[in-house]
């Protein structure tokens, strides 16, 4: 298994209104985007050219929606700073860059 790409840890990790984990993790590995629970447990993953994520000019700067397979989630990058949501979207994009050249 290669070395993430992206790594964060200490997301909150939530569905809606509802919060799936408070220190969850974010991972961008193999091509892929992987949400695990506190414990490591796979909540969701998709391969990054499938994901949609956005960040709103005037919301926190920590937090990212994202959208695998159909369900919409809301990141909030907490432990990384406050450009923890745009160096995520930029791992997101580089990511999405390499899968597509190795085609």
């Amino acid at each position: 298994m290669a070395e993430a790409e992206f790594t964060a840890t200490g997301v909150r990790i939530g569905r809606r209104l509802r919060s799936l984990t408070r220190g969850g993790q974010v991972l961008i590995r193999d091509g892929r985007l992987v949400l695990l629970t506190s414990r490591g447990r796979e909540i969701d993953s998709a391969p990054v050219e499938d994901v949609r994520a956005l960040t709103t000019r005037f919301a926190v700067k920590r937090r990212t929606l994202a959208r695998l397979n159909g369900t919409g989630y809301l990141l909030t990058l907490r432990q990384q700073g406050a450009t923890s949501a745009s160096r995520f979207m930029e791992a997101l994009h580089t990511a999405r860059q390499r899968v597509t050249s190795r085609r």
